[in-house]
């Protein structure tokens, strides 16, 4: 008799879509007739974790093998979040050649000479680091007799479906599906997800529907694809823009094909899972005539444009709204920060207002001799002797400040705090030219944010609502030592 898998995640399998891994991810199983009949009893796990379909009969994807002693039920109850989570990280580069598709920056493929950021891409791009495939086989061990030696237990292996999990995270406060034994996140009435269909989910992101950039800033919205099943995907998306009175200024639609860095078909890995859409000012004008003809007219700064998902059925998800912000007169800085959120994913914020650099030093210093006193005559040198500096290391801090936000972003920077992952991101620059091969160090700059205390803010408290974050850049300035 096989072991009994009494309790697993609610979602993540064939028919229930991904699994985020920042969560318990608990397994239980038991096999009452082990326990009654044999010593020294254990459950054993073999974990397969891959990026292709999973086949547990070889161990070509075997990771790991976990053990426990059965509870005071005779209950087995594993936890992999640890483990899986080492297996899962942020999406930082674009795709480089595969079997089929590639992503782009303006119209040209990733290589290994002509790297890109994910934030810069053109269309689409699939996910290389943030989701995978995990199945388990379930085993017991134990003796026939006290002293005999413990052996896995004949015809006992019983395996789990294979699942689907991304490098997302669950908060304590994220409502939990119950369904007998198994709970979970529900994705599907949460966060776009193609099955869901009901044409308001909102992409990997706790971001407003309502955002704001200037035509220069980049960034992407990332959505999961073929989930629950493998004809669940999205087909297109279409960009309405409109001026600033609201007058309608063209459209277009972008397939979700291939050859635009997307996926028609699951194929052979998990990476066609998870795909991130160029979608901001920037990302157009890297390849869209339409969008670029409109910034040369200066009919698309101060209006909107918006941006939904469709499958075959309709539209997918809500249409968001992109605000192309006008220059401010007062000559502000622009700063784009970007950074990882709770799902794994990429948020944007352009910090519009006064910001402040300044810079911080830390000096090694030491105390020259003075004169030449290894040579055949002593001869004093004015640039000799006295304290000296050895070594310089400096850092550059970065002030910010929001312009009057709402309540939801306020609510919504709380995730920047906590990001362990933050940039700033560096704007479109119209006089690059092919192969874009030089663009390494250019657009992504890593930033720690310092500031440590964070208050949501409420129209009711506060009335009006801005923020002010420090940062500084987490590479400290190069110098000459001495």
């Amino acid at each position: 008799m096989a072991v009994t898998i009494n309790q697993k995640p609610l979602y993540g399998d064939s028919q229930n879509g991904a699994l985020p891994v920042g969560q318990q991810i608990i397994f239980t199983v038991s096999q009452p007739s082990v326990i009654l009949n044999y010593w020294n009893v254990k459950f054993l796990a073999e974990v397969h974790i891959s990026a292709t379909p999973i086949n547990l009969s070889t161990s070509t994807d075997l990771v790991a093998t976990f053990k426990t002693t059965p509870n005071n039920a005779g209950v087995g109850i594993f936890d992999f979040r640890s483990l899986f989570e080492s297996y899962v990280s942020a999406d930082n580069l674009g795709k480089a050649a595969g079997t089929t598709s590639i992503s782009q920056y303006k119209g040209v493929d990733y290589s290994l000479s002509t790297p890109h950021p994910i934030h810069v891409i053109d269309k689409y791009c699939r996910s290389q680091n943030a989701n995978r495939y995990f199945a388990i086989q379930f085993k017991t061990e134990g003796s026939s007799t006290a002293t005999a030696p413990v052996l896995t237990i004949a015809n006992s292996a019983e395996n789990t479906e294979q699942f689907t999990f991304f490098n997302g995270v669950l908060q304590y406060d994220n409502t939990l599906t119950l369904t007998g034994n198994d709970y979970g996140y529900d994705l599907d009435t949460n966060l776009l997800y193609t099955a869901a269909g009901t044409g308001s989910a909102q992409f990997l992101s706790n971001a407003p529907t309502t955002q704001y950039a200037t035509i220069n800033d980049y960034g992407t919205m990332a959505f999961l694809n073929f989930l629950p099943t493998t004809s669940d995907k999205i087909t297109y998306v279409t960009y309405r823009y409109f001026d600033s009175a609201g007058s309608s200024l063209g459209s277009e639609t972008v397939n979700q094909t291939n050859t635009n860095g997307g996926a028609t078909a699951i194929g052979g890995t998990v990476h066609s899972q998870l795909l991130y859409l160029g979608c901001y000012p920037a990302n157009l004008r890297n390849w869209s005539s339409t969008f670029q003809a409109l910034v040369a007219a200066d009919t698309i700064q101060g209006g909107y444009y918006t941006v939904r998902a469709y499958d075959s059925a309709g539209a997918v998800s809500a249409a968001y709204t992109i605000n192309v912000q006008c220059p401010d007169l007062r000559g502000y800085e622009s700063i784009r920060i970007t950074w990882l959120n709770q799902w794994g994913a990429w948020d944007y914020y352009t910090f519009t207002k006064k910001s402040v650099r300044s810079t911080s030093t830390n000096r090694t210093t030491y105390t020259q001799t003075s004169g030449t006193w290894n040579k055949d005559i002593f001869r004093i040198d004015g640039y000799k002797g006295g304290r000296k500096n050895f070594r310089v290391n400096s850092t550059e801090n970065i002030k910010v400040n929001t312009d009057f936000v709402n309540e939801s972003e306020a609510a919504w920077f709380e995730e920047l705090i906590n990001s362990p992952e933050v940039y700033i991101l560096n704007g479109f620059d119209a006089n690059e030219s092919a192969p874009y091969n030089t663009i390494t160090n250019k657009y992504v700059e890593p930033v720690l944010i310092t500031t440590s205390n964070y208050i949501r803010k409420t129209v009711a408290n506060d009335k009006l609502i801005q923020y002010t974050f420090d940062m500084e850049r987490n590479k400290t300035q190069r110098t000459q030592t001495v």
